[in-house]
């Protein structure tokens, strides 16, 4: 995601602060809270009553809540920064805080950690987004995994009975479906566009590798690891042998979930929001709903499943916020447990382990919940946006996937790409 941080915005951040600071405390009851849309079409109930609990512990406070939306946000909070009238609270997705808690944007939590609910039991994807050289910058507030989603009439018809707890006995039922649909040459056993980089990354972690790490205050792209190497030359057979999907298109050009509800697909890799979308009249089919099913994707280690990205937010204060303690506060109420148990009913998943049996309750979430305790997350360093606006990842699959280049060829000329905009001068 796009990040347009200058050198100008975080000397207006510097010289706010230090206006703040000799100006002392701000006795202000007025805070102003940045959330995405998603809130208010999906539980503005929860965020009122937030309110309405913050309000308890300050009389008369005001909290206006300013609804975002994910296409301008970043671009919107860069100019506030620099006008100096940033919000008081902000959501920002977990791929997108780490530049800001590099740059001094947002306010160091660390001493105050052990007051937000939950804490103790955020899911580590989530903390570990909001943690930068040790120093807590955010809260987690909630998250999505992904899952494979599946037609349970197609698999039955295939003699497939239940669903696969091996990365082996998945390659088996996938090839039973090939053989029963396949001649249909628009079929996908397992749908998996070229360019989906977050299920591929997936399988590097399964086995053991990662996109980069540190080497001596260095970053090191590693995906011409041995083990990097041996989980997408595996993936590869896969694609090639159960995927009828674009081999140069990402998982959102179309989404899979348009395609499996037009009965092409019996498999694909989605998030939990994916199920319902299939079911919307107006871009799936509802009569799919009791053929639907999910499973955490299986791993090729016996008796785990296989790691899953958790893209989600986080809620930060900026450091030029006058009134970081009642922003606090509201934090604290809007991802109280109450709070949170709400936020999973309508079908997320909430920012800590305790409470993913709301999501085991219900039979459309549960195998998402599950995939989330099993996780990985991108490298956390300034310069990671630039990687993902370079297209490092996805350029790669498409060359290993299409043949253009070897595995080791492809994920070598990435491995340099990467360590070369890791490392570069912010």
């Amino acid at each position: 995601m796009k990040i347009r941080l200058v050198a100008a915005t975080i000397v207006a951040v510097a010289l706010a602060v230090a206006a703040s600071t000799a100006s002392g405390a701000s006795k202000a009851t007025s805070i102003t809270v940045w959330l995405q849309n998603d809130a208010q079409n999906g539980w503005a109930d929860t965020v009122a009553q937030a309110t309405k609990d913050f309000q308890k512990e300050h009389p008369g406070g005001n909290v206006d809540v300013h609804y975002q939306t994910w296409t301008d946000h970043l671009t919107k909070f860069d100019a506030t920064i620099a006008g100096g009238n940033a919000p008081d609270v902000i959501e920002l997705g977990n791929t997108e805080t780490t530049k800001y808690m590099a740059n001094g944007v947002f306010a160091d939590l660390s001493a105050q950690k052990s007051s937000f609910p939950n804490s103790g039991t955020w899911l580590k994807g989530l903390k570990d987004s909001c943690t930068y050289q040790g120093k807590l910058f955010c809260v987690p507030y909630y998250t999505g995994a992904r899952a494979v989603i599946y037609r349970k009439d197609f698999y039955a018809k295939a003699g497939i009975k239940g669903t696969p707890t091996t990365l082996s006995a998945f390659v088996v039922d996938n090839q039973k479906l090939m053989k029963k649909y396949g001649k249909d040459a628009n079929f996908s056993a397992f749908y998996f566009p070229g360019k989906n980089w977050y299920a591929s990354m997936a399988f590097v972690y399964d086995w053991g590798g990662k996109i980069a790490t540190t080497r001596k205050g260095k970053w090191v792209g590693t995906l011409d690891s041995p083990q990097a190497i041996t989980a997408l030359t595996t993936l590869k057979s896969i694609v090639k042998s159960t995927s009828r999907a674009s081999l140069t298109t990402d998982e959102s050009h179309p989404y899979p979930s348009v395609v499996f509800a037009k009965d092409k697909v019996a498999s694909f890799v989605g998030n939990g929001w994916e199920w319902p979308y299939t079911l919307d009249p107006k871009v799936g089919n509802p009569a799919l709903a009791d053929v639907m099913g999910a499973y955490p994707m299986p791993s090729h280690v016996k008796g785990r499943y296989m790691p899953t990205f958790l893209g989600g937010s986080d809620l930060g204060i900026p450091v030029t916020s006058k009134n970081k303690d009642l922003a606090a506060d509201w934090i604290k109420a809007f991802t109280s447990t109450s709070a949170m148990t709400q936020i999973a009913k309508a079908g997320n998943i909430p920012n800590t382990t305790t409470l993913l049996k709301v999501n085991a309750a219900d039979p459309k979430l549960a195998p998402f919940a599950e995939a989330a305790k099993f996780t990985w997350f991108i490298p956390v360093t300034p310069n990671w946006a630039n990687v993902e606006n370079a297209n490092v990842l996805q350029n790669m699959l498409v060359n290993i996937f299409t043949g253009k280049q070897s595995v080791k060829a492809a994920t070598t000329a990435a491995s340099k790409q990467i360590t070369s905009i890791l490392n570069a001068s912010a």
